[in-house]
């Protein structure tokens, strides 16, 4: 066993913890970063991927989270404008409908004034007439008009990793599948962690001035302080062919079977995804799946507004669950007040961060980063740490800001535009470095799958720059082949296990036993349909 020594050690790989060691780094302080699966593994890939002011908070009266989140909006589309992109939003209104029209229209005038009539666009509002324009499919039949707004989509794992490697690029020790097994305590302050490495069985212990929780739903968990500051619910997303359901923009419903706010929204390569659910659960999140009864709402829900689309089970090319770790409500005989806002807790010197929502996590970072400063310099008396520079200094590949020039320019040197697209929208100002990966060897040009655009190349970039480590990284999170292909890549996998097998130092039985894991992870994400099928 071997010792390290940090000033802070944040425990937790998604966006929050990412964007905790990435502001820290920036700002000085010596930072570890470690998860005990892959950076963004949990529901930080497993989300809306919205970046968004939260239209739907006004009704709770959430006033100050809608400005915040606003203001994160256009940080974010400025940083990494390849990851963060903005998004037209219709939102139809029926007879009947639980938002009418004056309701929507004043809504949306105070949402562009919370967005300090900055956001991308104002809104407008619709006539039938207009909005059937727009959204040719969408159910005519008792249609009022509508409105459009504008908020914005993302990457959200892509959005995850570019933080990691900016905190490795500014000097944090970054380290994922790397697994927290018992605390190191002082006096009973907690100083540090023993942890194991996962994939070899490696074991470590790092002393740290201070330990930051940025585990999300795993958070309770490792606090161990007999109290429970979250009331996760679940929320699950299918993802159809485009061509199939019919939206042209995204869409803002409200479903009709129980009146939630939900989404339909354009995807890559002509998909469309529909979400979200919002259950109680008490699933563990490392168990957490997409059920029958889950895809079925969504489906019922987008029928009911695309009624010509008439979705079946077997039009879902995959479904993901993810766990919202929200703070439980203050007044636990009124369940639907759960507040999306976020909250630092403090337990025998562990900070923990609970809460929040993507949208929101570069100022939750900052906010921590601040809190971790204060203690460093009450244990030590240290001089004072340089400001937050997260909102002004670009994510990897996000300093390429006219992507369009970029794609341009990719094309002119021989690459299909499609591809340019791809590349340009995935890997932002570094597509020009994976494109060259891929001339550099006909191998490494060649697609994953005949189904999708992504290179065999990027697997290597992923590897190389990304810190992907097993094959579900490469194909889940780093190249998002599992979610958007039918058959998940399962065909391709042995000759992509092949093909990384020397980057990574496999062996034969390290070969299948990733190939064993990735079939695993198949059957998890598909058992909706073994449901199904034994309703059936």
């Amino acid at each position: 066993m071997t010792a390290e020594s940090v000033d802070l050690l944040v425990i937790g790989g998604g966006i929050t913890g990412a964007g905790i060691a990435r502001d820290a780094a920036m700002r000085g302080m010596r930072t570890a970063l470690v998860d005990k699966d892959d950076f963004g593994s949990g529901t930080s890939s497993r989300s809306s991927r919205l970046v968004h002011g939260g239209l739907r908070y006004l009704e709770t009266g959430d006033l100050k989270l809608v400005f915040e989140a606003s203001r994160e909006r256009r940080v974010l589309l400025n940083i990494a404008p390849h990851l963060v992109w903005p998004r037209s939003f219709i939102f139809p209104v029926h007879s009947g409908s639980r938002v009418p029209r004056w309701k929507l229209s004043a809504g949306l005038w105070l949402y562009d004034a919370l967005a300090l009539f900055r956001n991308v666009k104002r809104h407008e509002s619709l006539s039938k007439k207009a909005l059937l324009r727009a959204e040719p499919a969408i159910r005519s039949n008792d249609l009022s008009g509508g409105a459009r707004y504008w908020d914005a989509q993302c990457d959200d794992v892509r959005l995850v990793l570019g933080n990691v490697r900016d905190a490795y690029r500014h000097g944090a020790y970054p380290a994922n599948y790397v697994r927290v097994d018992a605390f190191e305590r002082v006096d009973g302050r907690v100083t540090g962690a023993r942890m194991t490495d996962r994939l070899t069985g490696e074991t470590l212990t790092v002393h740290a001035h201070v330990v930051v929780n940025a585990t999300g739903p795993w958070s309770d968990a490792l606090r161990q302080d007999g109290t429970r500051l979250l009331h996760p619910t679940k929320g699950v997303h299918v993802l159809v062919p485009r061509a199939r359901l019919g939206n042209h923009e995204a869409v803002t419903l409200t479903s009709p079977i129980d009146g939630r706010v939900m989404f339909i929204l354009p995807w890559s390569h002509d998909l469309s995804y529909i979400g979200t659910t919002d259950t109680e659960c008490d699933e563990s999140p490392d168990d957490l799946r997409a059920t029958a009864d889950d895809v079925i709402y969504l489906l019922r829900s987008a029928n009911a507004f695309y009624p010509s689309a008439r979705l079946q089970p077997d039009d879902v090319i995959s479904a993901w669950a993810g766990l919202r770790p929200l703070l439980r409500p203050r007044d636990p005989t009124e369940p639907g007040k759960v507040s999306r806002e976020h909250q630092i807790v403090e337990h025998d010197g562990l900070l923990s961060i609970v809460g929040g929502k993507l949208t929101t996590y570069r100022v939750m970072a900052e906010q921590m980063v601040n809190r971790v400063a204060e203690h460093l310099r009450a244990l030590d008396g240290r001089d004072p740490f340089p400001p937050c520079r997260t909102a002004e200094e670009p994510l990897p590949g996000g300093e390429a800001r006219d992507l369009a020039v970029l794609i341009d320019a990719l094309t002119e040197e021989g690459t299909d535009r499609a591809l340019a697209e791809h590349l340009v929208r995935s890997y932002g100002g570094e597509a020009p470095a994976v494109a060259r990966l891929a001339e550099s060897d006909p191998a490494l040009g060649a697609r994953i799958t005949p189904q999708h655009p992504a290179l065999r190349a990027e697997l290597i970039h992923a590897i190389r720059r990304e810190m992907a480590l097993t094959l579900t990284d490469l194909l889940l999170r780093r190249t998002h082949v599992f979610l958007e292909t039918p058959g998940h890549g399962l065909k391709q996998a042995p000759e992509i296990v092949d093909l990384i097998a020397d980057e990574l130092g496999w062996d034969a039985a390290r070969k299948a036993s990733e190939l064993a894991a990735y079939l695993q992870e198949v059957e998890r994400h598909e058992s909706f349909r073994t449901e199904l099928a034994a309703r059936a």
